[in-house]
């Protein structure tokens, strides 16, 4: 249809040299290619809340963080003895309204790196209450210190989870776990998380999806997915599997164009690692 209405344009356009006016032909063809356009211009509909509102699960108020701690290289032992001294401590202790989700060294990806995720029951309030706490704990300020000795740098995110995601639970292992990061064109979460809404199905079949979750505060418009395997083999045996289910072609087509980078960490627990 477009090819003709060119066509069409281009006929026009050489009348017009021979002395048609504007309101003839071409003036319609340009209308019509007007009305053509119209079919593919996206329409998007006027927001009056928050994607955070639209996504997140409203049932409870918890919130996340994930902490990425790269480590000199010489130190990694000795970091990760100090982690299982005292992270386990504040997980246990109903003082703080929290709870260590796991704890992480990065296998394959970035190397000498430890990843914590810990969830706030309560949200923002939670958050501000065990900061507050903390900074009064004297084991957890001399653990501060002596992690800085130890680090090459750290950042951290607050996070959301999805509403179609499970939440997650501590799992027997041993399992290795990949960290699914994707940083997202801003405007698309919504878009994301229509597609992934259908797609979690597919992907939890063998119990391997763990938790999803959308970025708050960091590097916004980022989207969080973690996996869990038994080992490399079975990763490529369940992934490979999700391609002979319907839909889940359909799912990567319209999602691929909204990422701008991902990136994927496949990371083994620490021993005192809720998730195992």
């Amino acid at each position: 249809m477009a090819g003709r209405v060119l066509q069409t344009v281009g006929r026009g356009l050489r009348r017009t040299k021979t002395g048609l006016h504007a309101n003839g032909p071409v003036a319609g063809t340009v209308r019509s290619l007007s009305g053509l356009k119209s079919l593919f211009v996206r329409k998007v509909d006027p927001r009056k809340d928050a994607h955070s509102h639209l996504l997140a699960k409203k049932e409870d108020n918890n919130l996340y963080k994930i902490q990425f701690h790269n480590v000199k290289p010489e130190c990694l032992d000795a970091y990760n003895e100090l982690c299982e001294a005292v992270l386990p401590s504040i997980h246990a202790s109903p003082e703080y309204p929290c709870e260590l989700v796991g704890t992480w060294n990065t296998w394959y990806g970035e190397q000498d790196q430890a990843v914590h995720l810990w969830r706030y029951r309560g949200g923002y309030p939670a958050l501000t209450e065990v900061m507050n706490k903390l900074r009064q704990n004297k084991e957890f300020m001399t653990y501060r210190t002596e992690r800085g000795k130890m680090l090459l740098s750290r950042r951290n995110q607050l996070l959301l989870e999805f509403s179609f995601w499970t939440e997650p639970v501590p799992r027997p292992g041993p399992n290795i776990y990949e960290l699914r990061s994707y940083q997202l064109r801003p405007g698309t979460m919504i878009e994301w998380g229509n597609y992934w809404a259908r797609a979690i199905e597919i992907r939890q079949q063998n119990h391997e999806a763990v938790g999803g979750f959308f970025s708050q505060i960091g590097d916004l418009y980022q989207v969080h997915h973690l996996w869990a395997y038994k080992d490399l083999q079975s990763r490529e045996v369940i992934r490979n599997a999700a391609w002979q289910r319907e839909g889940w072609d359909e799912v990567v087509y319209y999602t691929v164009p909204l990422i701008q980078h991902m990136e994927s960490r496949i990371m083994i627990p620490m021993k005192t690692s809720p998730l195992k």
